[in-house]
């Protein structure tokens, strides 16, 4: 079980899986019409909180050894950039100051789980 964890939260996995998302959260941020997923329906600011979610649990465990206050504070700007990429007249995309704080609120709350996870479950700190 704990070669099983430590493979499945492994730097080496986690840090590529994070571009990925990253990449992926900051396509559909920008596309004009983005596509319609099951999220919807829950909302948009739901589909924020998720996003910024998965992005700051993996990105700490990934970096277990960089600043957590760093890691949150990239992927703050990395939402604000969004927000004002939305802002953009030409991607007929609406900026939403709630958005972003929706992003914040997710960041926060993930960052706290994770570092409780980090703490629970038996990780090797590797680079």
């Amino acid at each position: 079980m704990i070669a099983l964890t430590q493979r499945l939260f492994s730097p080496q996995l986690l840090r590529p899986l994070f571009w990925l998302l990253f990449a992926f959260a900051l396509v559909m941020a920008v596309l004009p019409k983005p596509p319609q997923t099951p999220l919807y329906d829950l909302g948009d600011k739901f589909a924020h909180m998720l996003a910024f979610a998965v992005l700051t649990g993996v990105a700490a465990l990934a970096w277990r050894q960089a600043s957590r206050w760093a890691i949150m504070l990239r992927l703050a700007l990395f939402g604000a950039g969004i927000e004002v990429v939305q802002a953009l007249p030409k991607l007929h995309r609406t900026a939403d100051l709630r958005d972003w704080v929706a992003d914040c609120v997710a960041i926060a709350l993930a960052m706290l789980i994770a570092q409780l996870l980090i703490r629970i479950l038996p990780l090797r700190e590797t680079t």
